[in-house]
């Protein structure tokens, strides 16, 4: 009982540190994973087996860490595979930058459609949404709301309501696949969901909510984007897409590379290459292939992300190994009994609105065990209670500004370039479309998954 409360305490006190955002995230994770380490496993339960179990460095040795045939292994504490993978995309990406794909790409799209604002407003978000299927949306929003911003003071046009789009879509992108969204990682590598698991399950719901959302957002911002263009004397004078490739053997290089994932990716369940794998192998080709530029390539990783990460595993594997987790499932379970809708409604909603406000990634993080148990061994409810898990905990960080790190990123960037973003703004648009795709991802899962159960 000690050693569950003071688990509980010191899950409580690391969300209240992250929300109040006066220390850095990392930190937080880190400190309160010491302390969990030393007050919970060393003097409460004095159970060193335990500790070792949730520091988990004895996975990263087995060859099931690196390629599995498919038999599921229990593992809990930190992720390693979660950590490597992320670690390995974040370099992949960074090779990409630096060549400059991703002006590239924006200006490239910009051209096709002529420079005219609806139309790249519209292109904009479908490239935020396919974009962060394969890379971490932080990275397409960093780089969308720059090309945003340049091509507004180009085109006169306000790039607020652009942004807040792109925002959204990456966040629902993200929703579609395992890499899309580092929630959706844990979700997948914990419980052995491959790509194509979710591509077929939650990406369905996300391109379905797409035409939805994209529909919704023609209509409430097509007005405050209207006038803004240039003559074609103006266009011919703006520089071509491929000045803004840096490194032309090197674009080519790094785009190879980035289909590889992909490949690698949608078939690492008949290859059994895990996604552990996958994130080394990409970010050792990343390196070897960046030559002297290595240096600039690391410097450029998320760090901070990736030990956030580690902490963040050493105190969820505490309440699991006290028992916590297990009582949660057990409350859900008596208040649904045998009711599956209510379930996945549970599931959906409370992930979503928690994830409006709370980080989304410790809330799957701690979701991921409590599903386990609430499945009772039953793997279509299993697979059904995590394809809800996914879809809430992704796309509910899009109704506020500090939901989800790709919303901090967007509204930084706006306010940088002299176009702030309030709270009021945002949730007025951001919030309803948020709604929008809780109700339809609620309303697929319930037809696709719970009638068959």
């Amino acid at each position: 009982m000690v050693a569950q409360i003071t688990a509980v305490v010191i899950f409580v006190a690391m969300f209240i540190l992250i929300i109040m955002d006066k220390i850095e995230k990392h930190y937080v994770t880190l400190g309160c994973g010491l302390l969990t380490l030393v007050a919970v496993f060393g003097i409460c339960m004095r159970d060193f087996g335990a500790m070792w179990n949730t520091i988990n460095l004895k996975s990263i040795v087995t060859l099931e860490f690196w390629h599995t045939s498919g038999a599921e292994s229990e593992s809990g504490g930190i992720d390693w595979a979660t950590i490597l993978f992320l670690g390995g995309m974040m370099i992949m990406v960074e090779g990409m930058a630096r060549v400059g794909f991703f002006n590239w790409l924006c200006r490239r799209i910009a051209k096709m459609v002529h420079y005219k604002t609806i139309p790249i407003f519209l292109a904009f978000m479908a490239m935020s949404f396919v974009l962060a299927m394969f890379i971490d949306s932080i990275t397409v929003i960093l780089f969308l709301a720059s090309v945003t911003i340049e091509l507004s003071r180009l085109l006169k046009f306000n790039p607020v309501p652009m942004i807040m789009s792109e925002i959204f879509c990456a966040n629902l992108g993200g929703s579609a696949t395992m890499c899309g969204d580092p929630p959706n990682i844990i979700i997948g590598s914990n419980l052995h969901y491959s790509f194509m698991d979710f591509v077929s399950n939650t990406g369905i719901a996300a391109i379905i909510s797409f035409i939805f959302i994209i529909t919704y957002f023609y209509f409430i911002m097509r007005k405050e984007l209207a006038g803004g263009g240039v003559s074609a004397e103006e266009i011919a004078k703006m520089p071509s897409p491929e000045s803004f490739i840096t490194d032309k053997k090197g674009f080519w290089v790094s785009l190879v590379i980035f289909l590889c994932a992909v490949v690698l990716l949608i078939t690492h369940s008949t290859t059994g290459l895990t996604v552990a794998f996958i994130g080394v192998v990409i970010a050792l080709i990343t390196l070897i292939t960046s030559g002297k530029h290595i240096p600039e390539v690391l410097k450029g990783v998320d760090y901070k992300t990736l030990l956030f990460f580690t902490g963040l595993f050493i105190v969820v594997g505490g309440l699991e190994q006290t028992g916590v987790l297990e009582i949660i499932a057990n409350f859900i379970s008596k208040v649904c009994g045998s009711n599956y809708y209510l379930m996945v409604i549970i599931i959906v909603w409370v992930s979503g609105i928690a994830s409006a406000f709370v980080d989304n990634i410790p809330f799957a993080a701690t979701m991921v065990p409590i599903i386990k148990d609430l499945s009772l061994g039953s793997d279509p409810l299993l697979a059904t209670l995590a394809w809800s898990l996914a879809m809430g905990t992704d796309v509910g960080g899009s109704a506020t500004p500090i939901g989800a790190s790709a919303n901090v990123v967007g509204t930084s960037a706006a306010a940088k370039a002299g176009h702030p973003i309030g709270w009021g703004e945002y949730c007025k648009k951001l919030a309803p479309a948020t709604l929008i795709v809780l109700f339809v991802s609620t309303v697929y899962i319930c037809i696709r998954y719970v009638t068959q159960l």
